[in-house]
């Protein structure tokens, strides 16, 4: 059995244009029209204009979820067939996001608590419905909030999305131009540079005055210094060195900026080569490169470890320092771009950066997830054994 009420049968017309902002489509799941009839009779003392659907029966109810839009739904608790559990049920697995109230003449608590865990706005008494009205204007905004929420989570969602790819192209735009400039300055000023040297070395060797030899010698010293220059600077910019492979290059990495800082900087890995996927090994000698420069700016440390392990399809990069470690605030400054670039740079292969500081010193790790990513000839996976890595 299914009933439609509208309010013209109650009120004259002057009130209709009066509460026509505050239309309300009710869908309620009552077996008793007269129950039906002083709910709607409360909710037009209230100042709503209710336009309400009564229906009895599940098979009823299901169909008018299916074809309409419902303000909120009210239901009895139990009717024949149909409990206003099952009723609650049948709506969230509709997929409609619409308050649902409990409206019965007598029910107990615990099965009151069970419903309203289980989603339902509010539970009343058929005889006390004077907080009809109140309780389905909460719901309804209730509603509405989380609504906005909700799209401001989606919408907060697609601008980190969104401001993650910029960076991301931004970090990709970057190391294009850095390959470039490093082949300008290798194809161009390193060319050239060689050619005067050579030059140099010519006229050295044809000049007969020792003020001109000295001359010559002290021009190729400071050209040697200017080659030396342009090779760091090629070094910095795109890193030949990995062409060997990451292992040697942060081989390399550390035993120049042990040369450069004067500190002790120990590298340690559990594979001899590793086999990563295109862009990994950059990311990695970025990481080692940026928690270095880190390390020789801010921690006044004496002594850096390195760590590479290569361990069920994650590659996984240390740098630990005994240094006076960072707090929160370092962490948390508006300028603090390093430790922002590193996020942003894993994340461009898939990965994370973890930050651990006391102090004692201070430890950065990037793990990324490489699956597939195989081992060279003749080696095995020691699951990141310890006592597998090679010497400091």
């Amino acid at each position: 059995m299914a009933a439609v009420v509208t309010p013209g049968q109650a009120l004259a017309s002057s009130a209709q244009g009066s509460a026509a902002a505050r239309r309300l489509r009710v869908l309620h799941l009552e077996g008793n029209e007269a129950d039906r009839a002083l709910a709607a009779s409360h909710l037009l003392r209230a100042g709503l204009w209710p336009e309400v659907l009564r229906v009895d029966s599940e098979a009823a109810y299901v169909e008018a979820l299916k074809s309409g839009d419902w303000d909120v739904v009210l239901s009895d608790f139990d009717l024949p067939g149909l409990t206003g559990l099952r009723a609650q049920q049948i709506l969230k697995d509709s997929g409609k996001d619409v308050p649902f109230i409990l409206v019965s003449g007598e029910i107990g608590e615990d099965t009151a608590v069970a419903a309203l865990r289980n989603g339902a706005s509010d539970y009343l008494l058929k005889s006390n419905l004077a907080r009809l009205a109140p309780a389905i204007e909460h719901a309804i905004a209730a509603r509405r909030d989380r609504l906005a929420r909700q799209h401001a989570d989606g919408e907060l969602a697609v601008s980190r999305r969104r401001l993650s790819e910029l960076a991301q192209h931004l970090q990709n735009s970057v190391e294009r131009e850095r390959a470039a400039i490093a082949r300008e300055i290798h194809d161009d000023v390193g060319g050239s540079l060689t050619a005067i040297q050579f030059d140099l070395a010519w006229i050295g060797r044809h000049v007969e005055s020792p003020a001109v030899q000295q001359r010559v010698a002290t021009a190729l010293e400071m050209l040697t210094h200017a080659l030396e220059a342009s090779q760091r600077i090629m070094h910095n910019l795109r890193p030949a060195i990995l062409e060997q492979g990451l292992v040697a290059a942060l081989q390399w990495m550390a035993s120049r900026h042990e040369k450069r800082e004067g500190l002790t900087c120990r590298f340690r890995t559990n594979r001899e080569t590793m086999q990563l996927p295109p862009g990994v090994p950059l990311v990695a000698y970025r990481f080692a490169q940026e928690a270095l420069t880190n390390v020789s700016k801010h921690a006044r440390a004496t002594r850096v470890t390195i760590d590479l392990s290569l361990s069920r399809g994650v590659l996984s990069l240390e740098v630990s320092d005994n240094g006076h470690g960072l707090d929160r605030a370092d962490l948390d400054k508006a300028n603090s771009f390093g430790l922002r670039g590193l996020h942003e740079r894993a994340s461009t292969v898939g990965g994370w950066v973890d930050v651990s500081s006391s102090a004692s010193g201070t430890v950065l790790m990037l793990s990324v997830p490489v699956p597939g990513a195989g081992l060279a000839p003749g080696e095995l996976d020691d699951d990141s054994d310890p006592s597998a890595w090679g010497p400091p």
